[in-house]
């Protein structure tokens, strides 16, 4: 309530001279929103009270003939002269032809600018890396998504399975403290002279990830004006530091196949043998076998659904050997090569690497990578001379020709009639004799 006064009410149609006194009996007419009181010393002054009695010193003047008012600060904020000497400055910036209220804004603009230029110029490659993987993940497959998470991990953890060993920093974890706007081509190109050294494979698929992240930086507007006009990672320089990449051939020859398949039936764990065989057999990626569901099977007309990375889903034929050797599998979760370990009861297998390669050394096989098995299958293939087309398909490559993107159809069915023949000739000519038994569950059994 506006304070009671044993004065007359103030007279507000003429200019006073401001006094504490004067503001402080100064009272709102009953029934008005506000009033305000002229200073006769500045004529651009006004006292401003508000039915409830709140006051403030206020600029008031008239700019193209228009009544302008622009708030100075509370009078309990403000003595009197300063307030004269505020409102004297805007009547003088007024008198420029200058807006004190659009200056005013301009100025909280330019502020509100600068700190935000503050804030980018300050934000880290972690921070934007996270954004641009997440934004990224729906359009990825899961190992590319994983090898983003695994390229800019910490090092000095200690390893789950080997706690005293201690982890390695991922290849791009150089540059995640980093301010983005600091990424600089020296900045890569001394960062690729040392990688390229210690780890030139994962240093190439981690400058392959980083000139992506920074082509997608040039790409938001946020981020467009810190980021270098020129992908700092795409130098010439960087490139002869890394090295070209050498192109794989690693691929199970024919004769290879007797002790290859040997030395993994003779895996303790039953589940990395099927796992690995089941990979040579289908073509597929490594890493969508791995991934492969029990919903993923159709038992009754014999077809896999594949997460491809690059279609999407596919699906392939659920050829009689891959049958038999996922029937015999444990049920153990939704994973159809779920991990043995109690600890991981709802992962499946996982650093398969180590296993196969003890395999393969057993067996005298030299450098076969997982991947070389996907190999294999399109290498082996060739004996048959099954047409490329339906190869691909069942590997799950782009069609390479025109005639194959927009006018060949293969069904499930057709597929299965070449793959089955190739299941057929890599077991003939691995050893493993298929003896096909009809029992009284009518299933079909392949046996060495």
């Amino acid at each position: 309530m506006p304070r009671k006064s044993r004065h007359n009410p103030i007279d507000l149609t003429v200019p006073h001279e401001l006094t504490a006194g004067l503001i402080d009996r100064l009272n709102c007419p009953a029934g008005a929103f506000q009033a305000f009181l002229r200073d006769s010393k500045s004529p651009s002054l006004r006292v401003r009270v508000t039915a409830s009695g709140a006051k403030s010193f206020v600029f008031e003047s008239k700019l193209n003939r228009q009544t302008i008012r622009r708030t100075i600060g509370s009078v309990t904020a403000w003595s009197i002269d300063l307030a004269r000497a505020e409102a004297n400055r805007l009547r003088v910036t007024l008198d420029t032809g200058i807006d004190p209220r659009e200056q005013s804004r301009q100025q909280i603009a330019e502020q509100a600018a600068k700190r935000q230029q503050e804030k980018l110029d300050s934000i880290t490659v972690r921070e934007v890396w996270g954004l641009y993987i997440a934004a990224r993940k729906p359009y990825w497959g899961e190992r590319h998504y994983k090898d983003h998470i695994s390229l800019c991990k910490d090092g000095g953890i200690p390893r789950m399975n080997h706690p005293t060993q201690i982890s390695t920093a991922g290849a791009l974890n150089h540059f995640m403290d980093m301010k983005l706007k600091d990424v600089s081509p020296a900045a890569v190109e001394a960062w690729a002279e040392k990688e390229g050294k210690i780890r030139p494979t994962v240093a190439q698929l981690g400058w392959r990830c980083f000139k992506a992240f920074l082509n997608w930086c040039a790409e938001q507007p946020p981020y467009a004006a810190i980021s270098p006009i020129k992908n700092a990672a795409k130098t010439q320089k960087t490139k002869e530091a890394l090295g070209k990449v050498r192109v794989k051939n690693d691929a199970l020859m024919k004769e290879q196949l007797p002790a290859w398949f040997d030395a993994v039936g003779k895996l303790t764990n039953a589940t990395v043998a099927a796992y690995l065989k089941t990979v040579l057999l289908t073509g597929a990626r490594p890493g969508e076998i791995l991934v492969m569901k029990w919903e993923d099977i159709n038992w009754q007309w014999n077809g896999i659904t594949i997460r491809d990375k690059v279609e999407g889903v596919r699906v392939i034929p659920f050829t009689p050997y891959v049958r038999s050797l996922l029937e015999q599998l444990p049920r153990r979760n939704k994973w159809v090569f779920a991990s043995p370990r109690t600890d991981r009861s709802d992962e499946h297998l996982s650093r398969l690497d180590p296993m196969h390669t003890a395999a393969c050394k057993v067996a005298s096989i030299n450098n076969l990578t997982l991947n070389g098995l996907r190999r294999s299958f399109r290498s082996l293939s060739e004996w048959l001379e099954i047409p490329t087309g339906v190869v691909a398909q069942i590997m799950g490559h782009k069609p390479s020709a025109t005639a194959e993107k927009h006018y060949t159809v293969r069904p499930l069915d057709l597929l299965r009639i070449h793959h089955e023949r190739i299941e057929s000739w890599v077991l003939e000519h691995a050893g493993v004799i298929a003896h096909k038994t009809i029992e009284s569950n009518n299933k079909l059994h392949l046996v060495a």
